[in-house]
């Protein structure tokens, strides 16, 4: 049995929770239905005002500068958007539904039937963000491997599969074994979202006109429980939930702030060393196997991309300086250096969201090559980074 929707009433106001899978047509039918029956005072629904027009309108690419994107430190949180957008987009079209359509029919049907609506959610981006910062170092690689499989999974899941994710049983399977594998995600994406959005749904349900108020939310399947639970919390207090602190991102930990030196620290530690252990003449060793090793490998994740031979030599005098400053990237060089040599065009931004839905897309589009550009040869400097340390310490010993 599907548990998509349950009634419950607080402080006299009455909720109706629709729980939705976001590309079940079954879901979509279903919010329609609801509303219509329930005739609500309000309606409120799981999206920010950025997803509502991206999925009111199409979503309108050709304003994209990849190049600011870059500059501005947000190429990992373009790449997780459209990783997840990805994902969805595939579901949907093997289903003939588009993500998020059932939220745009409970706008839609509650505009029709001239009832206020609201939206609830957390900016996208905040989310995700906040994902990020509360992750470790071993979180974010798991994270990064998650989101990389999800966009190349040739792994398709039927109509049947898809309602079954509604199901109580099968959601709480899935939330423990996220809760499992990725504790700080779960947290962000879930826990605090659960939160969010019932603080939000009870400060909207204040301006309902009718009494006692009615109102329809409209949220994802997994939040239904949790949602219920901080409303009762919210209905046991003087005032309302304050989450303030929810909409900002947390400061990194003095560890993690330091963790960005650890790398440049040891290097320059270990040529200090030699020059100390083994006279100056072995410096200009130690630094040019360093600079082989880094400058070597991010140019070799650049070249995997199919990167311009420019951003591959870019990548590759580029991985040095970007180890010795924490506070940029080798990614910033290359990608900028891809985004220049290979404008992306028009054409490319209209089929982004045709495009990464297949490797062979993702190649073949300009923006998305950057990005990859951006994610692989950081990922060799990186794993350069790791090969250095133990090359040079091993000059250090003969």
């Amino acid at each position: 049995m599907n548990d998509t929707r349950i009634s419950f009433t607080l402080k006299d106001r009455e909720i109706i929770l629709i729980g939705t899978a976001h590309v079940s047509r079954e879901s979509i039918n279903e919010v329609d239905k609801a509303i219509r029956e329930e005739n609500p005072g309000l309606v409120c629904v799981e999206l920010d005002a950025e997803r509502f027009a991206s999925i009111s309108r199409k979503e309108n690419w050709e304003k994209l500068d990849i190049i600011k994107i870059f500059k501005e430190g947000k190429g990992f949180l373009l790449m997780a958007n459209l990783t997840l957008a990805s994902f969805q987009r595939r579901m949907g079209l093997e289903l003939g539904v588009k993500p998020g359509e059932e939220m745009k029919t409970a706008v839609e049907t509650a505009a029709e039937l001239g009832i206020p609506y609201s939206l609830c959610d957390r900016e996208v981006h905040l989310t995700l963000r906040r994902a990020w910062a509360r992750c470790g170092f071993l979180s974010k690689c798991k994270l990064l491997a998650t989101l990389a499989s999800s966009a190349f999974s040739t792994e398709k899941l039927s109509e049947t599969e898809i309602e079954n994710l509604k199901n109580r049983s099968e959601l709480d399977g899935m939330m423990a074994e996220l809760a499992d594998y990725l504790p700080k995600v779960k947290e962000t994406l879930i826990d605090e979202r659960d939160r969010y959005l019932a603080a939000k749904i009870w400060a909207a349900a204040a301006n309902v006109r009718e009494s006692p108020p009615k109102i329809v939310a409209v949220v994802g399947a997994g939040h239904i429980q949790g949602i219920k639970a901080n409303m009762e919390k919210i209905a046991n207090k003087e005032a309302g939930e304050d989450v303030s602190e929810l909409d900002s991102i947390p400061p990194g930990s003095a560890l993690g702030k330091a963790a960005g030196w650890i790398f440049p620290g040891i290097i320059v530690a270990l040529i200090v060393l030699g020059f100390f252990r083994a006279g100056a003449g072995v410096v200009p060793s130690m630094v040019l196997r360093w600079i082989l090793w880094n400058g070597s490998l991010a140019a070799l994740g650049t070249l995997i991309a199919l990167g311009h031979p420019l951003s591959i030599l870019v990548s590759f005098l580029g991985a040095p300086i970007a180890t010795i400053n924490p506070f940029i990237g080798v990614g910033l060089f290359s990608g900028i250096a891809e985004a220049t040599m290979r404008r992306p065009q028009v054409a490319d931004a209209q089929s982004i969201s045709e495009d990464i839905g297949s490797l062979k897309g993702i190649y073949r589009n300009r923006i998305t090559k950057a990005l990859l550009v951006f994610f692989l040869s950081s990922i060799g400097g990186a794993i350069g980074n790791f090969i250095s340390i133990p090359a040079l310490a091993g000059l250090l010993v003969k």
